[in-house]
């Protein structure tokens, strides 16, 4: 029996300085042949990111994927939109959530998992201004910790 492989292509940094996360949810993703070598190859970014519902469906919206160079007529459009797959039940739920005031949903990484592509994504909050400046104060005194530790 193989061990359970994950292979990490991107993570959304931005995503837990800019928003509380909440639950976190896989979702399966529905891409070309071309996107997949290029995100086996690490070609993507999800800066600015975020998953939506369209006609009951959940798609990721703005996720750049580089297109796959010896692909040339084949390619893909690098920003286009990506349908998100979830099952029923988990996608009800993420609905009900979303009711909620003031939640989004942001993907937090693409990864491989047995070879299939998958996206995590999060419920999430805002953050205002001053959460930030906290959190940045915080990861300063951490630092600061750890540094008089090793000394």
């Amino acid at each position: 029996m193989k061990n359970s492989t994950i292979k990490i292509v991107v993570t959304n940094r931005k995503a837990s300085f800019n928003y509380h996360l909440m639950e976190r949810l896989e979702a399966g993703i529905v891409l070309t042949g071309s996107e997949v070598k290029s995100l086996r190859e690490g070609g993507a970014n999800l800066t600015d990111a975020y998953a939506t519902l369209k006609e009951g469906e959940l798609w990721l919206v703005n996720s750049h994927i580089s297109p796959y160079e010896p692909a040339h007529a084949l390619n893909h459009k690098p920003k286009r939109d990506r349908k998100l797959l979830l099952k029923k039940k988990e996608l009800l739920k993420l609905i009900i959530k979303l009711k909620e005031k003031g939640l989004t949903i942001v993907p937090t990484k693409i990864y491989f998992a047995h070879g299939i592509a998958k996206v995590e994504i999060a419920t999430a909050k805002g953050k205002k201004a001053f959460d930030k400046r906290e959190d940045i104060k915080r990861r300063d005194v951490d630092r600061e910790m750890s540094r008089t530790k090793i000394k």
